[in-house]
């Protein structure tokens, strides 16, 4: 049995020796590479870009040293020793080095703080430990009680009882004063400290007393003095108003039934309230003095304005009111012309008030009716004159939301319905003249509100409805009739962009569509009526002209395409030259200079001038056969751009590929619809009966409306509006292409 545990005591003997050799084997190979340069880690690591004394990783930033084991002792669990070892912390700072960081070890912060609060607590300052030291008690002396109290005298007797303190033990024998005693304690001792403390604390609350009864004395002192003065004031501001009741009362007067009694009253009354003004406005509060006023002047202001004609007396009793504008509580008003700048004069006047002043009520009830009567029934807008000089006369009198209501809404309104009524379709007549909208339109200009003359206004401004009448004008204005004057007088108000759109929308399609049809090529008898109509709306002073640009590419699309086909067939038929070249220099001579010399127009030249020398290089025998014709005109509509007019062929190269192509009818329909300034629009859908693609035929720039159909061979099927199912109808019927038609697409 001993045997088996010796040998059993050997066996762990042997196995602990062979552990420990194991972890140092462990150890030694878990050591750094750098240690053994010719280990098969060291030269593989070599290889992978390693270099001794560096970290690990392609930065150099990783670990120096294989990771280190710390071990515990038997049996001990977390945190029975420093889990981290030295090496692991150094490499925690390096690690926050390289991040530009400082790492600081908790626990030796932990360390520090301890030291620091054992310090403190050892010297008693700020520690927990420490006790407050309680303030001493300070006493008063009886002198010091007594100066601090104004005019209180403690007698000197008390002064001694409570002045019984200090380093010595004092008795009190008498009231006639102390006397030292022996160090022993006696009873009586205690009871003059007591009486010396009762003594002590019955004078300071007297004092402190005594000092309250002085400061309400004096407050009581000052409260007389305010009192004294407010009852001299009152008896001043009595006698003041005394005074302007006596004045107030002078104001009264008696009737008046003339016109020179009226004018000697409104005399009298406006002088007796400017002596009231500069006498008497310090001493009364200034609403009271404007509800006074109001009320002196409202009865001869209300028969005055019961026999008022606004357009036949603008000025009426204005002067007088405008002496006492002060006194009645006027405002400074925006003028017309303030009004015209700003957007809204009431968002850059002051604050409203919660009511009217009375002078405002007086207006509103006595002015405004008869004013507004006279504007709605009997002005005529084409004279603006008396209105004019009545606005320009009451506008500093005016409270703003009534010469807001003028302006705004009476005045504007009737101009409206002035220029709605007219007829700009008209040249100027002598028999039944009318007015242009210029002469009565500008006049009003500084006192308009800006958005009335704003192109973006809506459809009920002033400018909207002169815009409609321009458009009108120059959509039905006879292009033989001289040029409107105005359109001319008209300008200064228009923006030059409007201008320029409202001439490529609405002249520029009329003057093609007259030279289309009207201007016929001839060299035999050459009638050029619709050409100098056309030329004459070509005048560089003119705004409302057209440009050269414009109208050379007008001339370009409507005039040479016909001049080239003429001259092709005088060319083929056995001509004389020389009269083709007088023929040739004549038309030149027929053109302004800026015309003759443009760009668009000397190409239709020098055109003109190939055709002539190919013509010449042929021969009479091959002329006529191997002479090319003209190529196809531009296709019409063409689009005026809005710098320079300048026409854009929507298809002019793709006219000259297909020139010898075949002309189908859907091109007859859609020159057709050029022709007639209507769209010819293609839809993304099909007939569901036939199912042909259709297409939408319409006068409106946006598209929609209009007529819808197909084609079906060479005839065209339109659907019929109001009859059978769907959105805009169901039936088709077969049209021409005539003017029922274009009624139908422009929605007639």
């Amino acid at each position: 049995m001993e045997d088996g545990e010796s040998s059993d005591s050997d066996h762990r003997r042997k196995r602990r020796k062979m552990g420990q050799s194991f972890q140092q084997s462990a150890a030694a190979q878990s050591a750094s590479p750098a240690a053994r340069p010719n280990s098969f880690a060291a030269k593989m690591m070599a290889k992978m870009g390693y270099k001794e004394g560096q970290g690990l990783g392609a930065d150099g930033r990783g670990r120096l040293a294989p990771i280190e084991t710390q071990q515990r002792p038997t049996g001990a669990g977390l945190g029975a020793v420093r889990e981290k070892t030295k090496q692991a912390k150094e490499e925690e700072k390096r690690e926050a080095a390289f991040r530009g960081e400082v790492l600081e070890d908790s626990e030796e912060e932990a360390r520090k703080r301890r030291k620091e609060l054992k310090k403190k607590r050892m010297s008693g300052v700020g520690g927990v430990g420490s006790t407050p030291t309680r303030p001493k008690t300070k006493y008063r002396t009886a002198a010091e009680i007594e100066a601090s109290t104004e005019g209180l005298e403690v007698p000197n007797v008390l002064k001694s009882i409570i002045d019984a303190t200090g380093s010595e033990t004092k008795l009190l024998t008498s009231t006639a004063g102390l006397m030292s005693t022996p160090n022993t304690m006696v009873a009586g001792e205690t009871e003059a400290g007591k009486i010396a403390r009762r003594a002590r604390r019955d004078l300071e609350a007297f004092a402190e007393e005594w000092n309250t009864v002085s400061e309400r004395k004096q407050f009581f002192e000052l409260q007389e003095i305010q009192l004294l003065q407010e009852i001299e004031e009152q008896e001043e501001g009595i006698q003041g108003l005394e005074t302007v009741i006596s004045a107030v009362q002078d104001l009264q007067l008696s009737g008046t039934d003339t016109l020179e009694e009226a004018h000697h009253a409104w005399e009298k009354i406006t002088s007796k309230l400017e002596s009231l003004e500069s006498e008497h406005t310090d001493k009364i509060d200034a609403s009271v003095l404007q509800e006074v006023a109001v009320a002196a002047i409202h009865p001869l202001f209300k028969k005055a304005m019961q026999n008022w004609e606004p357009l036949g007396d603008p000025t009426n009793v204005s002067a007088y009111l405008v002496r006492i504008s002060k006194l009645l509580g006027i405002q400074p008003s925006l003028s017309g012309t303030d009004i015209a700048l700003n957007s809204d004069p009431l968002l850059h006047s002051t604050r409203p008030s919660k009511s009217t002043t009375p002078y405002e009520t007086m207006l509103y009830t006595l002015f405004l009716p008869p004013l507004r009567r006279a504007i709605t029934n009997d002005w005529d807008p084409t004279d603006p004159t008396p209105l004019l000089t009545l606005i320009q006369t009451w506008t500093p009198l005016l409270p703003k939301f009534i010469l807001t209501h003028l302006t705004y809404n009476l005045i504007p309104t009737r101009l409206t319905t002035l220029l709605s009524t007219w007829k700009s379709s008209k040249p100027p007549s002598t028999k039944h003249p009318q007015p242009s909208p210029h002469t009565y339109i500008f006049p009003w200009l500084p006192h308009l509100p800006p958005h009335h003359l704003s192109p973006s206004s809506d459809p009920t401004t002033l400018f909207s409805t002169l815009k409609a009448k321009l458009k009108s004008l120059l959509q039905s204005y006879p292009l033989t009739s001289p040029h409107p004057q105005t359109l001319t007088s008209l300008t200064p108000i228009l923006p030059p962009s409007f201008l320029k759109e409202t001439l490529a929308r609405h002249l520029l399609p009329r003057l093609s569509t007259h030279l289309s049809h009207n201007l016929l090529i001839d060299p035999s008898n050459q009638d050029l009526t619709p050409l100098t109509e056309v030329l004459g709306w070509l005048s560089p002073q003119a705004p409302w002209s057209l440009s050269t640009t414009t109208t050379a590419h007008l001339l370009a699309a409507e005039l040479f395409p016909k001049w080239h086909h003429v001259l092709h067939l005088w060319l083929t038929n056995s001509p004389n030259y020389d009269e083709v070249r007088e023929w040739f220099l004549w038309w030149k001579e027929q053109f302004p200079p800026a015309i003759r010399d443009h760009e668009v127009v000397s190409k239709e030249w020098n055109k003109g001038l190939e055709t002539i020398s190919l013509a010449l290089d042929l021969g009479p025998e091959r002329v006529v056969a191997e002479l090319p014709p003209p190529a196809a005109g531009p296709v019409r509509p063409f689009n005026v751009s809005g710098n320079g007019g300048q026409r854009q062929p929507a298809r002019a190269a793709a006219a000259e590929k297909l020139e010898d192509e075949p002309v189908t009818f859907r091109s007859i329909i859609e020159t057709w619809c050029a022709e007639h300034s209507l769209l010819f629009i293609p839809l993304r859908e099909a007939d569901p009966g036939s199912g042909l693609p259709l297409f939408r035929i319409t006068a409106s720039a946006s598209g929609k409306g209009g007529v819808v159909g197909f084609l079906r061979g060479d005839v065209l099927w339109v659907r019929e509006k109001g009859r059978g199912k769907g959105k805009e109808g169901g039936a088709f019927r077969p049209v021409g292409l005539d003017e029922g038609l274009a009624g139908m697409a422009e929605g007639r």
